[in-house]
């Protein structure tokens, strides 16, 4: 499979080396922003360009990892060349592709990327859907030669499943810069709160999240909830929040 990149950002960084060490051709990366497709490339031996009438004909595949408004009219200038074209999102679905072209699919890395920061490709959930069974079936082989845990998900199951992310990782951290501001209002150093942050993600690689919650919440201790309520009196959006969080785990129990 001859691929072309479509993006260079946080998650077109991280297929494309993942691709590379598994020894696939990665012809091109494209970006509006040439410096960006240019330091890519440069890494992964592939072209930079940054016009999409200067794709190479040779792709076989490729590869849209790109803001999701972005995805459709890129997908429609790209349905020229006849070729196969996935793209990388979560929460749009395949159809967004099929309006322009037949050959279609979803290759779906569920992981939270950055560039700077190393990820082992192998034990990423990738998640894969085709237009038909062929299509589903090229791109489950090569995920599996990436990563060891593909699931075939379809464009209803695959935007539930964004949005459990979502609360798994995007609140969660939001959460974390809360507690650091917290803190650091009262000269203390978020360092302290990471082998707790640590402990509670161990836990949960074994355990179900209900079965480990903590906290006064799940112990209804009415005094310190009021307590903490209390230091928030003059945060209303964060009182709010820890009314809400604490109602929520109540009820969960």
């Amino acid at each position: 499979m001859r691929i072309t990149l479509i993006g260079s950002g946080n998650i077109a960084t991280h297929l494309g080396a993942a691709f590379k060490n598994a020894g696939y051709k990665i012809l091109q990366v494209y970006s509006r922003n040439m410096h960006s497709a240019a330091l890519l490339g440069y890494h992964i031996g592939a072209e930079a360009i940054d016009d999409l009438a200067q794709i190479n004909p040779e792709t076989e595949i490729f590869i849209i990892a790109v803001a999701d408004d972005a995805i459709a009219p890129i997908a429609k200038q790209l349905a020229v060349y006849d070729k196969l074209v996935v793209h990388t999102s979560g929460a749009t679905d395949l159809q967004t592709l099929l309006a322009y072209t037949p050959k279609a699919g979803v290759f779906y890395p569920l992981q939270t990327f950055s560039k700077n920061k190393e990820v082992d490709f192998r034990s990423v959930p990738l998640c894969i859907e085709g237009a038909d069974e062929s299509i589903t079936g090229i791109l489950g082989q090569f995920a599996g030669s990436i990563s060891n845990n593909v699931y075939k998900i379809d464009s209803a199951q695959r935007k539930i499943l964004h949005l459990a992310a979502v609360f798994a990782c995007n609140f969660p951290n939001y959460l974390y810069g809360v507690a650091q501001q917290l803190l650091a209002e009262h000269n203390m150093q978020f360092d302290m709160l990471r082998p707790l942050i640590l402990e509670t993600a161990q836990k949960v690689q074994e355990n179900l999240p209900a079965d480990v919650q903590t906290g006064p919440a799940i112990r209804k201790d009415v005094k310190t909830i009021d307590a903490h309520l209390q230091l928030l009196r003059n945060k209303p959006e964060l009182e709010q929040l820890y009314r809400l969080l604490s109602q929520g785990i109540i009820k969960n129990e």
